[in-house]
């Protein structure tokens, strides 16, 4: 008779609808859950994270005068309503 294996779980990455299903045994603990998912997790994982989304990046000049134009009418707001 074979024996069964305890908590075998696949190491091939499914997925559905392009996102990566995890799979874990059933009543795993928190420990076992994150010890799956850090063997799992591979360096494209890491590299979608960390890419650069030009679209997306402001330069600092330009976050900081908007900033500074957001603070000065709302100092104006808060000035007309203490002249009330």
């Amino acid at each position: 008779m074979a024996k069964k294996k305890k908590n075998s779980n696949t190491s091939a990455k499914r997925t559905k609808n392009g996102i990566p299903i995890l799979v874990v045994p059933k009543n795993a603990t928190l420990r076992q859950i994150y010890a799956i998912a850090k063997k799992e997790f591979t360096a494209a994982d890491l590299a979608k994270y960390l890419q650069d989304d030009e679209e997306q990046m402001v330069p600092a000049e330009q976050l900081l005068a908007e900033l500074e134009a957001i603070h000065s009418e709302e100092t104006a707001k808060r000035k007309k309503r203490r002249k009330k």
